[in-house]
């Protein structure tokens, strides 16, 4: 090979790498981690939209941090999807979790805040870390459990709540949500799943905002207090 073909060929492939990731063909790369089509297809989110749940989770966590530095006394988790950001944590007043919450609703794209931040100290690492163990408990249930979405639905715990996102149909968020209160361990379940019709699911994704595909997104501005105005159910 000459020194001049080895270019060309290093250039032709990269165009070719570029054209074939635009096309969906090649593994999408999330906050460093590498995503499959696979698990595209199998995330009702647009891809556009997945990148930018991502982006807006560490946006709040940029807001926080330049707001209230690198505070011991508190705690902030922003977990994004499609838009809607559920925060939760502790912090050490009802002012500064009013606070965290618009610095959440002023990011861009973001079309909801569900403000559960806890207004006490700081979580014991030994709590925190049962609710990573109970999260994954979920989502192998939620895996077992027969027309359950599992991976389009993001599971997070605090405290032994079970906080459920995701685009589903009614009948499958309410398997979910069953599945998810019979882990042993969980305290309550939260539904804070944007519901769509089984006729939307046969249609192809689109880049459109998330008012489009389900019930309309209230104003980017608005926080909501303890449960969000969300479903919560007990566990069984």
């Amino acid at each position: 090979m000459s020194a001049n073909t080895s270019p060309r060929l290093f250039f032709a492939s990269l165009s070719l790498a570029a054209l074939t990731l635009l096309s969906g063909c090649a593994p999408l790369v999330v906050g460093g981690t590498a995503a499959t089509t696979a698990l595209v297809a199998t995330d009702r989110r647009t891809t556009g939209e997945q990148v930018e749940d991502k982006a807006i989770e560490m946006k709040v966590g940029a807001e926080v941090r330049r707001e209230f530095g690198e505070a011991q006394n508190m705690r902030v988790n922003a977990h994004s999807y499609a838009g809607q950001v559920l925060l939760t944590g502790d912090v050490p007043s009802e002012q500064v979790k009013q606070r965290v919450g618009e610095l959440a609703a002023a990011v861009e794209k973001v079309q909801r805040v569900v403000n559960e931040l806890r207004v006490g100290e700081v979580t014991p690492v030994s709590v925190r870390t049962n609710d990573t163990w109970l999260s994954s408990k979920v989502r192998t249930a939620l895996i077992n459990t027969k027309e359950v979405p599992s991976l389009t639905i993001d599971v997070t715990t605090e405290r032994g709540i079970v906080y459920l996102q995701g685009k589903v149909t009614d009948p499958e968020g309410q398997r979910a949500a069953i599945a998810a209160s019979g882990v042993s361990g969980v305290n309550k379940v939260v539904k804070l799943f944007e519901i769509v019709s089984p006729e939307s699911l046969s249609q192809p994704a689109s880049p459109a905002p998330i008012q489009e595909s389900g019930t309309p997104a209230p104003s980017n501005t608005s926080t909501e207090p303890e449960t969000g105005g969300a479903q919560a159910m007990p566990v069984q």
